[in-house]
C-alpha cells in the first residue's frame, strides 16, 4: 500500500509540473502575441456598423504629432463610420515605446495587405526593405491612397543606401519616380514653407469654380482655418483636381488677417497616381493635417468625405457627417521634440 501511495504522489508531482510547464509556456506565448499587436492598434466596429473596408493609418513624423492625429482619426472612422481600422506608429524596436524620432521602424504594415485605403501621414522615414515591401505592393496593386501633411516627403534614404526601394526618398531625381512618392503617388514632393512657418497660419478658401464646388468630398465643409503653415507646390499638378486653397495668414489665430503679399497655393487636391509596374490608383491629398489642425472640425469634414470617396463611396457623403472625436482629443502644438515621451500605443487606446 505504501509502495502504491508513493507512486500515486510521484505521478501527481508530475502532473503538477507538467501542467505548471504548459501553463507558462502558453502565458509565454500570450505574451508574445500581445507585445506585438501592442505595437500597433486595431479598432473594430460593432457589427451593426461594420461597412467590410478596412483602412490603415500611418503615423510617423517628427514634428507634427502623428502619433496624437492617426489614433483619433482611427476611432472616429470606426466608431461613427463603421470601418475597421489599424493605426501603426513609428516604435524603437528596444524600448517598444512610441518614438516619431525613431525613423526606421513601422512595425505592421503586413495590415496593408488586405487593407482598403492607406492613410499616410509620415516624414522622412528609412524603413528596411521588409517593411517597404509591404507599401510597394499596396502601391503596385493600385489601391487608393490619402496623404496628409509631411506624406509629400514621406521617405528618404541615405545616398550610400542599397535599398530596392531607395526611389521612394522624396529628393529622387531620376525621371519615372521624381520626387519619391510624393512626387509620383500625391502629385508633390516637398518644395518649402510657403508660409512663415511657426508665424503664419492657413486660411483654406474652397475652389469656386463649379466643376469643383459640387465635388462631394467638399460637402458640409465651410471654412477652415489651421496653425500649420502654406507649403509651397511647385508642380503644375497635371491632371489633379484641386479642391481647396491656402493662403498664409498674418498670426497664429483663425481671425489673423489674410497675408495677400503671399500667393495662394493648393492645399487639397485629388488626383490618380500609377508606379512603375503598377495599377492605376485614386488619391486625396491635403498639405494640411497636423495634430492641432484637427481641431477643425471643417478639416475633419474634409477628410472623413475623402474617406468614401477614395473607397469609391461618395454617395455616403452626407453634409451632416459625424466628424466628432470619441473621447477627448487633446492635440498638442507641432515642433520638433516636443511628442510626449514614454508612450505605447495603447495609450492611445
Amino acid at each position: 500500500m505504501i509502495q502504491r501511495n508513493k507512486y500515486i504522489d510521484n505521478l501527481n508531482l508530475w502532473t503538477a509540473k507538467s501542467a505548471t510547464i504548459l501553463l507558462l509556456f502558453l502565458l509565454t506565448i500570450n505574451s508574445w502575441a500581445c507585445a506585438q499587436q501592442q505595437e500597433w492598434l486595431h479598432f473594430k466596429p460593432q457589427t451593426s456598423k461594420a461597412k467590410a473596408k478596412k483602412i490603415v493609418l500611418v503615423s510617423g513624423d517628427e514634428e507634427y504629432r502623428s502619433e496624437e492625429s492617426m489614433p483619433m482619426l482611427a476611432k472616429l472612422l470606426t466608431t461613427h463610420h463603421g470601418f475597421e481600422t489599424v493605426v501603426l506608429f513609428a516604435i524603437d524596436p528596444n524600448t517598444k515605446q512610441i518614438n516619431p524620432e525613431y525613423q526606421k521602424n513601422i512595425p505592421g504594415l503586413s495590415n496593408l495587405k488586405d487593407a482598403d485605403l492607406m492613410i499616410i501621414a509620415t516624414r522622412f522615414r528609412e524603413l528596411p526593405d521588409d517593411q517597404m515591401k509591404h507599401i510597394d505592393d499596396y502601391l503596385k496593386a493600385g489601391k487608393p491612397v490619402i496623404g496628409l501633411r509631411t506624406a509629400t516627403h514621406a521617405f528618404n534614404f541615405a545616398k550610400e543606401s542599397k535599398s530596392p526601394y531607395k526611389h521612394y526618398a522624396y529628393n529622387e531625381k531620376s525621371e519615372a519616380w521624381k520626387g519619391g512618392f510624393g512626387g509620383i503617388v500625391l502629385g508633390e514632393t516637398w518644395v518649402n514653407h510657403h508660409g512663415d512657418h511657426g508665424k503664419e497660419g492657413s486660411r483654406a478658401l474652397i475652389n469656386g469654380l463649379e466643376a469643383e464646388a459640387k465635388n462631394p468630398i467638399l460637402l458640409g465643409v465651410k471654412d477652415i482655418w489651421v496653425p500649420s503653415d502654406v507649403y509651397g507646390i511647385r508642380n503644375k499638378l497635371d491632371g489633379a483636381r484641386i479642391l481647396v486653397f491656402g493662403q498664409p495668414t498674418l498670426g497664429m489665430n483663425a481671425d489673423s488677417p489674410l497675408n495677400w503679399q503671399k500667393a495662394i497655393m493648393p492645399v487639397a487636391w485629388t488626383k490618380d497616381y500609377q508606379i512603375p509596374g503598377g495599377k492605376k490608383g485614386r488619391v486625396f491629398t491635403t498639405t494640411m493635417g497636423s495634430s492641432i489642425d484637427l481641431k477643425s472640425a471643417d478639416l475633419r469634414r474634409l477628410i472623413v468625405n475623402a474617406t468614401y470617396w477614395a473607397l469609391g463611396q461618395s454617395e455616403a457623403i452626407k453634409e451632416d457627417l459625424n466628424v466628432n472625436p470619441v473621447g477627448n482629443f487633446e492635440a498638442n502644438m507641432f515642433g520638433f521634440g516636443t511628442y510626449e515621451k514614454g508612450k505605447y500605443p495603447k495609450d492611445y487606446q
